[in-house]
Formats: C-alpha cells, structure tokens, sequence
C-alpha cells in the first residue's frame, strides 16, 4: 500500500512538473506585452510618429507636379498607413489602450533613446516629442510653401523625420525578442534608411542639404 501510495504521489508530482513546463512553453513565452513594455511604448509612439509622416506626404503631394516626390509621398503614406494599422491591431490583441498613461518616449529611457542622428524636439510649452518630429511651426510653414520650397522643406523634414524613425526601431530591436516586433523594427529600419538616401540625392538635385 505504502508503495503504491508514493507510485501514485510520484506520478502526480511528476504530471504536475509537466504540465507546468508545458504551460510555460505555451504561453510564458507568448505572453502579450504589458502596458510599460517597450512594445507596447514603440507601437504607440510609431503610430503618432507615422501619423505624421503621412500628413506632410499628403501636405506636399496637394503642393507639387514633381513625379518624384509625388511618387515618394505615395510610397510613405500607403506604407506607413499599413504600418499604423498593425501597431493598433497589436495593442488590440496585447488587451492594451491604444494611448498610454506612460511620458512619451518612456520606453526607450537608458537605451539610446535620443542618442542617435535625430535629436529629440519640443513643442509648444516646452513639452518632449518624439526623435525626428517636426514641430507645430515646422508643419505651418510647409503647408504655406509652393513648389520648390514646399518640395525642399518636406525633403529636409522628411529625412530629419525618418532618422528619428530609425532611431526608435533601432533601440525597439535591442529590447524585444517579440518576432513580429523585430521584423517591422528592423523594416522600418531598412525601409527608412534607403529613403533617407533617396531623399537626400532628390535634396542634392534641387542644390539643397539636409
């Protein structure tokens, strides 16, 4: 009796072990984000940051004839509108608020955060943006200039823009190991960074910097 009873304690014991590991496996390493998480931090911060790339694209497409740079608001207001859409549907699925309670930026605090080419800029009151964005005044002036100015200003916004851009998907890449999170991140860095070189020949061309 003594040796079935510990035959039966050890099988339970044993099930119990398994059947924790298996839970683990399962979803221990699938678990959503939290809402302090650098992933939910980068989906939200991308899609304010997204959003306006998409309107100085529509900005400078309503201002220009020029195929080229009509072709390039295109390209980022179709690409980074898809992008937007898979940040919100993550934070659906994560049982997350598309807004956050957390300081803009809070995410990337200690890890490079406003440490690479894009400095961080403030708005109105002094209050922290996001790397690369362009200011309230900065987005005035490119909706009041016409043809060449108006291609040149978004031409130097844009890539001031798509660094910072870069910068928050490269530091988002050091705190994941989310698959679905490392495979935009590392798009957008790829995507933004052959843009930036694109965008800067069209500057050249146009006898303007960065």
């Amino acid at each position: 009796m003594v040796n079935s009873r510990s035959r039966l304690v050890l099988v339970a014991l044993l099930t119990c072990a398994v059947t924790a590991v298996a839970t683990f496996l399962l979803f221990g390493r699938s678990a959503p984000p939290g809402d302090a998480s650098p992933e939910a931090g980068f989906a939200r911060d991308m899609a304010v940051h997204h959003a306006q790339a998409v309107e100085m694209s529509f900005t400078v497409r309503d201002e220009t004839a020029d195929s080229a740079i009509r072709g390039l608001s295109y390209d980022i207001i179709t690409t980074q509108t898809a992008q937007r859409g898979i940040f919100m549907g993550w934070l659906q699925q994560w049982g997350l608020d598309q807004a956050g309670s957390r300081p803009v930026m809070a995410w990337m605090a200690g890890h490079g955060g406003h440490g690479g080419s894009a400095a961080p800029v403030a708005a109105a009151g002094g209050a922290a943006m996001m790397p690369g964005m362009a200011t309230p005044e900065e987005l005035k002036r490119l909706k009041a200039a016409k043809g060449k100015d108006a291609e040149v200003l978004f031409l130097q916004l844009m890539i001031r823009h798509h660094q910072g851009g870069v910068d928050m998907a490269k530091a988002v890449l050091k705190l994941t190991t989310r698959d679905e999170v490392r495979t935009m991140a590392q798009s957008i860095v790829d995507t933004q960074n052959g843009e930036i070189g694109y965008m800067t020949e069209l500057l050249t061309a146009r006898g303007a910097k960065p």
